[in-house]
């Protein structure tokens, strides 16, 4: 909807009309126009519209329009045809909106099989909202000329909506728009909104056709108009003032007429009928928490492009709901008992993935909405340089391993790696964010295939291809007599240690007995005084024995224990 439009200073010479002073029914009757200036609207991708998600999946056409061209229909039959129609809104027939009719029937004929399958979800939202404020029903129809039945149309001059409010108009109805939330795309607000600025528009001027053109360009343009055709303001009509306005404004009122006309006679021009496959029956609920749409779509097991459909108003597919501001969101009606049994799972499905970050720390990265971490992050940390690359230990069927993040890796994609999840790994590490980075070292406790209790140490130069001979099979190697230097190498490793969440009942007695170490090495590893333990706290568990280690010495010797 053009709420700013400029008005011409002058009349526009290609407009032609009766030289003598007529009636107004004469004008209307009469008037023609050879520079007739077609909307946005008409020039829609209705083949992308066609192949949308909704006409797909609920919609069938034929080609009926495409083997059968439009039939003759006299100006007789056209007139006599929309006399017909039950409208309180004056429906006149006249050049200018046989123009638009032909160009609906004859160049326009796909797009009018796209309008009529789109017609079957929207018109009924239209009625409801109109029927509400007491409107003529036919005002339904403006959508059709303003947007094409689009919820996510923008015109050149940034009018958006199935309604094309301009920002200005639509925050001036208390509309939200930002860049999470634009309601002028909601349906149902949108065409609430619509029709209580269509009753202010009559309540001005008493009259359909100058509160619809009003709709398109503005009260100040119409009033301008109507100043300069004179006379007595109150006898004036949209077809008094025509050649004093715009040249896009003109045209508004004539195909406002020719959509009512093509959308109720289309079978008398060989327009295929729309037919549905499946009624599309929906019901709202009020959001008051921040849930991302493929939250909604992954628990519930809707497609996430019907969700949008349903929800063109979401701009990012986020419903940004708090205490302090609830949204309505649209669901197929059969699923809406089911968001409110599966609301907490809703929230928790991917959580860290879509949460809102709100504390960062200098050198963060970000965790993307994918689960991955921008490629672009350094491959290594200086700072980490000088540590292993990767070690493991195992102890009664635990191994611990440490993992160094790689470019790409985020959280979620670790903890798949080694079948734990993204919460155990912050655990064991201490994290309070979900966020990592290329080069970071990770303690992961994964099950072993072993029931050994041995260590594995990787020194800094391991790398994947070390680790994959690893697993297989060494021939023993040779003894090596033990040597000063060798032995001081040895002592400055130390024993890998795992960690264990304390759970409700469980004592020193209990935790030591599975890990197989003594409650004096538990204590002594975790710097305990007494024997007192909190459920949910972590506990670091040393190795069983670290007498391997330190007789352990030289090079041969390391790497038989690797091997292993």
């Amino acid at each position: 909807m053009l709420i700013l439009c400029a008005v011409a200073a002058t009349a526009f010479p290609s407009v032609s009309a009766p030289q003598k002073k007529g009636t107004v029914l004469d004008v209307k009757t009469s008037i023609s126009d050879n520079n007739i200036v077609y909307p946005e609207s008409f020039e829609a991708d209705t083949r992308k519209m066609l192949e949308g998600w909704y006409m797909k999946n609920y919609m069938a056409t034929d080609d009926r329009y495409k083997r059968e061209g439009d039939t003759r229909n006299d100006d007789k039959t056209i007139r006599e045809r929309l006399a017909k129609l039950p409208t309180v809104i004056e429906m006149p027939y006249n050049q200018i909106v046989r123009s638009y009719i032909d160009r609906y029937t004859q160049k326009g004929r796909e797009q009018v099989t796209v309008l009529l399958g789109l017609s079957h979800y929207y018109l009924p939202i239209f009625e409801q909202a109109l029927e509400e404020r007491g409107l003529p029903l036919e005002l339904k129809y403006l959508p059709v000329i303003e947007s094409g039945l689009d919820p996510n149309a923008v015109s050149r001059h940034g009018a958006t909506g199935l309604w094309q409010f301009m920002i200005a108009t639509a925050k001036g109805l208390g509309m939200e728009v930002n860049s999470l939330v634009d309601e002028r795309r909601d349906p149902y607000l949108s065409s609430k909104k619509a029709a209580q600025y269509l009753s202010d528009l009559y309540a001005t001027y008493g009259d359909w056709s100058l509160a619809i053109a009003a709709y398109n360009c503005g009260p100040g343009a119409v009033n301008k108009a109507i100043r300069r055709a004179g006379g007595d303001p109150r006898q004036h009509d949209f077809w008094s003032i025509y050649n004093y306005l715009t040249p896009e404004t003109r045209g508004y009122v004539p195909m406002f007429i020719a959509a009512n006309y093509v959308m109720n006679y289309y079978p008398q021009h060989n327009i295929s009928p729309v037919i549905p496959t499946k009624p599309l029956i929906t019901d709202t609920l009020q959001i008051s928490d921040r849930v991302h749409l493929k939250q909604i779509s992954a628990v519930l097991d809707i497609p996430v492009d019907e969700l949008r459909v349903l929800n063109p108003q979401f701009r990012a597919d986020i419903v940004p709901g708090s205490p302090e501001r609830s949204y309505t969101l649209v669901l197929p009606s059969q699923q809406v008992h089911a968001y409110l049994m599966s609301e907490n799972a809703i929230k928790a499905h991917d959580a860290a993935k879509y949460a809102r970050r709100e504390n960062v720390e200098p050198g963060e990265t970000p965790m993307l909405a994918d689960n991955t971490i921008p490629v672009s992050v350094a491959d290594t940390d200086p700072e980490d340089s000088s540590l292993p690359v990767a070690a493991a230990s195992a102890s009664k069927g635990v191994r611990t391993v440490t993992h160094k993040v790689k470019p790409g890796e985020s959280l979620a994609s670790i903890a798949q790696t080694y079948s734990v999840t993204p919460e155990q790994i912050k655990s064991w590490n201490s994290l309070r964010r979900n966020a990592v980075r290329t080069g970071q070292l990770l303690r992961i406790n994964t099950a072993s295939g072993e029931g050994e209790t041995e260590t594995l140490t990787a020194d800094a130069n391991v790398t994947a291809e070390s680790s994959t001979r690893a697993s297989q099979p060494a021939a023993p190697a040779a003894p090596v007599k033990s040597s000063a230097s060798k032995t001081k190498t040895a002592k400055a490793k130390t024993p890998a240690t795992t960690s264990h969440k304390i759970k409700n009942g469980e004592s020193l007695s209990s935790i030591s007995k599975k890990y197989g170490v003594s409650i004096a090495d538990l204590k002594k590893a975790n710097g305990m005084t007494n024997d007192n333990l909190s459920a949910g706290k972590t506990l670091k568990i040393p190795a069983k024995s670290s007498a391997g280690s330190t007789k352990s010495s030289g090079k041969k010797s390391t790497k038989k224990r690797r091997r292993r």
